[in-house]
């Protein structure tokens, strides 16, 4: 099979000398004329050349993102025109679904496995909404007799959306599908080393029929595009995806205009493997939390908790077959592990592994930057086990965003959910036990907004998915999200016979 750096797209979308962000439904350059340039993580070499916004092009996406909700129709179509058009979106990204994997293996280094199941669920994100938004009403309230209660819910506006580099097309389209599917406009800024599925996917929601304005995405780097759109008075809300610290930011800079946030950062998942579980299924499933992604997941299940009677059983099955785990090709069927997203992220990987081994702790397989053959210029890490680790230990408190996991013991239930909750995060969670009602406490206990019990997959359309703590908040996927992109408006009628007359005057 031919690697990913020989492999030719039969399509256009490779073929393009540039990548134009897409403003008021058209391709632009930057008003500067600057450019930069993206790689293809797995071979190191340049992939792309992407239009390089300042804030004068933020400056006009808000604008035109602000003219056509203030003055456009899409917030006016009805509910079952709008939800058409998602679903169209949907039609046309299943008809390029071939095209689009390919295109976000080359994007991100991601293996060829992961990018099918996100590009398959990005297309059933808008399928969700397009069913959602029909049931989105407001409600008729009991109230004093005379009087009558209603609520509607409206669009909040215009919606800054800015997205991380671990799941492009993903988070691309969790943002915008439930942001259009009530009626708002968007300004998208994809991450710069992942931004062309993002430029893709917009370019696909106009040809669906969402009219300009509507969708617009500006591509450049986050201290000069994030900011300004955090900072516009143009802009309603801002819907976040990424590192803890720059959550921060944003909050404070939002809160200047009081804008409406939604968070979803970091993590550090605890995974919790009871000695009366199926061991061979823990086994599994914590592989696949942890190097799903190569790791590089906000929810990835990176502390590793497991009852000190079934632990050398369970470690033994777990070890061996993290040493199986394929990496290389990304587009080779067989390939578990794709690459990690540039060497930056790579020395901060490994910097973690180092500070714990000088901490005490044990690499028992993996630890090191690895250089498949014919992909020796790109960005890989070996996948991580490490021992002797104690629950203080930075390695076990900081995320990662890499194929690291760390392992630690505990004695009873008691203590499973202590070490668990000792974190300042609280996104993802695991429990591997044959009992219920012990699934059911602990599921109860955890501090975390998302419990996978005897199960490593974390979200489907239709599922909530945010966190707790320093996990951010509001809740994404699902229903709820639609309430996050509107008001609801209380309109309070009088309907008696006699005229009111409160002051009796």
């Amino acid at each position: 099979m031919k690697s990913v750096e020989e492999k030719k797209l039969d399509n256009e979308v490779m073929k393009r000398d540039l990548y134009k962000m897409v403003i008021n439904g058209e391709s632009v350059d930057s008003l500067s004329g600057e450019t930069f340039v993206t790689y293809n993580p797995a071979t190191g070499k340049p992939l792309a050349e992407i239009a390089k916004a300042g804030v004068e092009d933020v400056d006009r996406a808000v604008e035109a993102a602000r003219n056509a909700f203030d003055h456009g129709k899409w917030k006016r179509y009805p509910v079952g025109k709008r939800a058409r058009v998602m679903n169209k979106i949907a039609s046309i990204m299943r008809s390029r679904f071939n095209e689009l994997v390919e295109l976000e293996v080359l994007n991100s280094g991601k293996s060829v496995g992961a990018a099918q199941g996100q590009v398959m669920q990005s297309i059933e994100d808008f399928e969700f909404y397009a069913g959602a938004i029909v049931g989105h009403t407001g409600s008729v309230n009991n109230v004093p007799g005379g009087f009558f209660n209603y609520t509607q819910k409206e669009p909040v506006g215009v919606a800054a959306q800015i997205i991380p580099w671990n799941y492009p097309m993903m988070m691309a389209a969790w943002k915008i599908a439930p942001a259009i599917a009530v009626g708002c406009s968007v300004v998208l800024k994809p991450a710069s080393l992942t931004p062309v599925t993002a430029i893709v996917l917009t370019e696909i929601c106009h040809e669906a029929g969402v009219p300009e304005g509507v969708v617009n995405v500006v591509t450049g780097p986050g201290s000069t595009v994030g900011s300004a759109l955090t900072e516009h008075k143009g802009v309603d809300k801002v819907a976040f995806t990424g590192e803890t610290g720059t959550g921060k930011d944003i909050m404070a800079k939002a809160s200047e205009t009081l804008k409406r946030v939604t968070l979803e950062l970091g993590g550090k998942s605890p995974n919790l493997v009871f000695d009366d579980a199926d061991i061979d299924a823990a086994v599994d499933g914590s592989l696949f939390g942890i190097f799903y992604n190569t790791g590089q997941s906000c929810e990835a299940r990176s502390r590793l908790f497991i009852h000190e009677n079934v632990y050398d059983e369970f470690m033994e099955k777990f070890v061996a077959k993290t040493k199986q785990l394929k990496l290389g090709d990304p587009m080779d069927k067989g390939t578990h592990l794709g690459s990690i997203v540039n060497q930056k992220q790579v020395d901060v990987i490994d910097g973690y592994v180092k500070q714990a081994v000088a901490d005490g702790a044990t690499v028992i397989t993996g630890g090191e930057q690895i250089h498949p053959e014919g992909f020796e210029d790109g960005y890989w890490y070996a996948p991580t086990v490490i021992t002797d680790v104690t629950n203080d230990m930075t390695i076990a408190q900081e995320e990662i965003f890499g194929p690291v996991v760390v392992v630690m013991t505990f004695k009873d239930e008691k203590e499973a959910l202590k070490l668990a909750n000792d974190t300042e995060f609280g996104l993802g969670s695991a429990v591997w036990t044959k009992d219920n009602g012990r699934a059911n406490r602990v599921a109860s206990g955890i501090q975390a907004g998302i419990v996978m019990v005897n199960c490593p997959f974390s979200a489907f359309p239709g599922t909530p998915f945010g966190g707790y703590k320093q996990s951010g908040f509001g809740r994404e996927l699902c229903v709820e999200t639609l309430d996050l992109y509107t008001e609801t408006k209380s309109v309070l009628s009088y309907v008696g016979n006699r005229p009111l007359n409160p002051f009796g005057l």
